[in-house]
């Protein structure tokens, strides 16, 4: 039995132990020979991981650079678009973003010279409504960041609508998908100019290990200002008057690659590729779907959407204070069930090593105590 329901903070999978061990002890060997063979080896294992995430995402790998997280990511995104975008245009946000995103944009609007706007949570929800969002997306939009799936609600927007926007309003739009890549099927959208993600969460790897995918006709229009020797076509050009970016998503590298985080991560994203996104789905959906009926029974608030089209793999249950929630989430782990709270809200996501009797036992538990 597994009471494990933290796959909105960091993803597992049966065997994670065994099969990471087994590729850092590659590396380990790889990386302590005494011979020439270890950037031979350690770039051959960060390709393998990007051209496992364009599988997962239907992309080019060449459209695809790493970054060390969504942060980072977008911090590269910001600085490699041409002034037009930016300057005197408004970078719209929602309310519900991940906060390092938006503390990052409040910094950069100053410099960039962008407007921040941030559209706030709906009346009477705790998230902000695609309608609302959209609402407030108008043709002074340079850049739209669209989180895919809220880490506070699960409320998941409808990718295709807000591409229209982005259409509609010759705007151009970055889509985080952090809380569902690896779960909620994906496939990268041509109006959408950047996608990125974590690898933790639902991917199962580690911290460390984001991923970028960028619009292929987009490419030669970004020139970040956070660039290095890997960002050429051919790092070993050291002539100090000649850089030039490399043609493809490569020019979004910089300095030396981090390697191991991508290294530890092959082994979970390789069990979502084995498995199978629809089938982690679909489990995923009968398992929080036992969560809906319960609360529901016991009439505790549920602070995501009911609509499946709606939501992502988590299930956000409101109590009655932050206290409350931290005195439920401490008698949960004492019968070794293992969730979290942000202030109030409780987050529950079970995932592949869950099965029906923990999710009942969760159920049971909360029950008793609420």
């Amino acid at each position: 039995m597994s009471g494990y329901f933290l796959y909105h903070s960091i993803g597992m999978f049966e065997g994670k132990h065994a099969a990471m061990q087994a590729q850092l002890d590659e590396f380990t060997k790889s990386w302590s020979a005494l011979d020439d063979g270890q950037w031979g080896y350690a770039l051959g294992q960060k390709q393998a991981f990007i051209n496992g995430w364009a599988e997962l995402i239907g992309a080019r790998p060449q459209d695809i650079a790493l970054s060390e997280n969504v942060t980072g990511g977008l911090y590269s995104i910001l600085g490699s678009l041409p002034d037009h975008v930016r300057k005197g245009r408004t970078l719209l946000v929602a309310g519900d973003c991940f906060p390092s995103l938006h503390f990052l944009l409040q910094k950069l609007s100053q410099r960039l010279g962008f407007t921040l706007r941030t559209v706030p949570l709906s009346s009477g929800l705790a998230y902000v409504s695609d309608d609302d969002f959209i609402k407030a997306w108008d043709d002074t939009v340079g850049l739209a960041l669209v989180t895919w799936v809220s880490s506070t609600s699960s409320h998941r927007v409808d990718v295709d609508r807000m591409a229209q926007c982005a259409r509609d309003h010759g705007s151009l739009m970055a889509l985080d998908l952090t809380q569902a890549a690896g779960l909620v099927p994906f496939q990268v959208h041509n109006d959408v100019a950047f996608t990125l993600s974590a690898s933790l969460k639902w991917v199962c790897g580690v911290a460390g290990a984001s991923l970028l995918h960028v619009r292929p006709d987009l490419i030669a229009q970004c020139e970040p200002e956070f660039r290095g020797w890997f960002s050429q076509d051919n790092p070993f050009n050291w002539n100090l008057d000649q850089f030039s970016y490399a043609p493809d998503a490569r020019r979004f590298d910089h300095g030396t690659p981090s390697v191991l985080a991508s290294i530890a991560s092959l082994p979970g994203l390789q069990f979502v590729q084995n498995t199978g996104v629809h089938s982690l789905w679909e489990q995923n959906q009968a398992l929080t779907s036992i969560i809906y009926e319960r609360a529901k029974q016991q009439g505790w608030q549920v602070l995501t959407p009911l609509s499946v089209s709606e939501r992502g793999g988590s299930v956000m249950l409101k109590a009655s204070s932050a206290a409350r929630a931290k005195a439920l989430v401490d008698t949960l782990r004492e019968q070794e069930l293992y969730c979290d709270h942000r202030d109030a809200v409780l987050r529950l996501s079970p995932g592949n090593v869950c099965r029906e009797q923990d999710v009942l036992r969760l159920c049971d538990t909360l029950q008793a105590g609420w």
